[in-house]
């Protein structure tokens, strides 16, 4: 597995993130879909990595500066083909690494409340991201999940 900075101009990455569109629009209200699409991901507050094995992209993930001190996971997406073959952790070690190399105090993420959600939040849990409340642009929602993990220096 290959970790690389962007992939945003290849179709493999379109199409994944378009997969990625299309679930959080299927299990989330449109009000509360704050998956980001190619053209919001070009950002220059964001950073985005996509893991690939060969010429197949397994997953991507995005890092958004809210401020010197505090990240926002964004656009975590492993392919549906992929899951629990350890892209996930992999993408999550990655950007969990560039937070801390960035000196951010935390980094904090959004995701869903459903079973859909449930292994996403079952992982976030597993490396010490703990249940908060909204920050950032975001304000309090029945379908969102908010979470940060604390940083060390």
């Amino acid at each position: 597995m290959d970790i690389r900075l962007g992939g945003l101009e290849t179709p493999q990455v379109a199409a994944l993130l378009e997969e990625h569109l299309e679930d959080m629009r299927r299990f989330s209200p449109p009000e509360s879909v704050h998956a980001l699409d190619l053209d919001r991901l070009r950002a220059p507050d964001l950073t985005f990595w996509s893991l690939w094995a060969g010429e197949e992209v397994l997953g991507c993930v995005a890092l958004r500066e809210l401020d010197p001190e505090h990240g926002e996971l964004k656009s975590m997406r492993t392919s549906a083909a992929h899951r629990r073959r350890g892209v996930g952790a992999a993408l999550l070690d990655h950007v969990v690494a560039a937070a801390r190399g960035r000196g951010y105090a935390r980094l904090s993420l959004e995701t869903g409340p459903t079973v859909e959600f449930a292994p996403a939040r079952t992982m976030y849990a597993a490396y010490g991201f703990a249940p908060c409340g909204p920050f950032g642009p975001y304000v309090h929602d029945e379908f969102s999940v908010f979470m940060t993990l604390p940083l060390e220096p």
